[in-house]
């Protein structure tokens, strides 16, 4: 038998929302575990975009996704969270006022007072692209995320798609590729106008290949491309070199089971009260991009805000004869000290 585990609060999700959750709750002697579905913390930002620049985190110009969890990961350190990786929370019992069991697909068994929902939309798995056997390239030379840009130097990169994704790291990947082909339906991008103004300069200089219509075929063999067939919107075909494919096609949200612990759902979201973030659960809440609420704008800076409110509720559950008083980390002796600056 698994011994459970018991903890003031348990965060599932551990974005850069679960990790500011972190030190919200750590100023108020709130200690939290962390489960989460991914390998690594950092949620989005680290599987998504680890090296795509963030430019609207107050106080800081540009960031990259993993720089932003790495800064989280150390602003942290005083409250010493314990994380739960490649595991998936399955089960929520209520067993007190309030007061949850939480069993995860792995068996880990958690005893909490409060539940943090901080899980981003649910798992996002990307929109696989309409061409027969683009299963055999997929993680050798298809992909549908950077990483690591170096691991794209010197090579012929194929990038399908017209939105924001596609339009960065045509523009990110361009100056380390050894030539670039991008793909779209149509002469029209969903692109930041900015981003696609850049594009069609690096097409006038030569640098981008750039060509409307639709990947039919690819070439190439175990697992590695050699090259891909495009059906032009004038019904003629072009045939692309390329041993690297990035397709963006969108993501596909599954809430998964976070639809079965009991909570009101609108759209696939949960709503949340915007002075606690607490759900209709008493002793659950939601912060983040998983939320609604009036108003509601998905930014990290948003989800940092949720989770200092949530973070003032959530300690009268766990000490409910505590008189808690607000301070401030500027100039409270005993924040700094719990940051260990003083």
């Amino acid at each position: 038998m698994t011994e459970t585990i018991k903890t003031d609060v348990l965060i599932v999700g551990a974005g850069p929302c679960g990790l500011f959750a972190v030190f919200e709750l750590g100023l108020l002697d709130v200690k939290a575990h962390l489960v989460d579905i991914l390998d690594k913390v950092g949620g989005q930002c680290a599987e998504l975009y680890p090296e795509k620049p963030i430019y609207d985190i107050p106080g800081v110009p540009m960031i990259t996704g993993h720089g932003l969890t790495e800064a989280l990961m150390e602003q942290i350190k005083p409250f010493n969270p314990t994380f739960h990786l490649s595991e998936m929370v399955e089960n929520v019992e209520k067993i007190g006022d309030p007061g949850f069991r939480v069993t995860t697909n792995a068996g880990t068994v958690f005893e909490c007072t409060v539940l943090v929902v901080a899980a981003g939309g649910g798992s996002f798995l990307p929109k696989r692209p309409p061409v027969p056997g683009v299963e055999a390239y997929e993680g050798k030379s298809v992909h549908y995320a950077v990483r690591k840009m170096e691991d794209f130097r010197g090579k012929d990169i194929l990038i399908v798609g017209g939105g924001d994704s596609a339009l960065d790291w045509t523009l990110n990947l361009n100056p380390i590729a050894k030539s670039m082909t991008l793909v779209h339906r149509r002469d029209d991008f969903r692109g930041a106008p900015h981003s696609v103004e850049q594009m069609r300069q690096l097409v006038a200089s030569g640098k981008l290949d750039l060509k409307i219509g639709q990947i039919t075929e690819l070439q190439g063999d175990n697992g590695q491309l050699t090259g891909a067939t495009v059906k032009l919107n004038d019904n003629s075909t072009a045939q692309i070199k390329c041993d690297a494919m990035l397709p963006f096609f969108g993501l596909t949200m599954k809430l998964g089971p976070v639809a079965n612990w009991g909570l009101d759902l609108e759209n696939n979201l949960i709503p949340v009260d915007t002075g606690t973030f607490e759900t209709n659960v008493p002793g659950i809440f939601a912060i983040g991009d998983i939320n609604t609420y009036p108003g509601k704008l998905k930014l990290i800076l948003s989800g940092f805000h949720e989770g200092a409110l949530m973070a003032q509720k959530a300690v009268k559950y766990v000490y409910p004869d505590k008189r808690v008083v607000f301070q401030y980390t500027t100039s409270s002796t005993n924040l700094q000290k719990k940051l260990g600056v003083n």
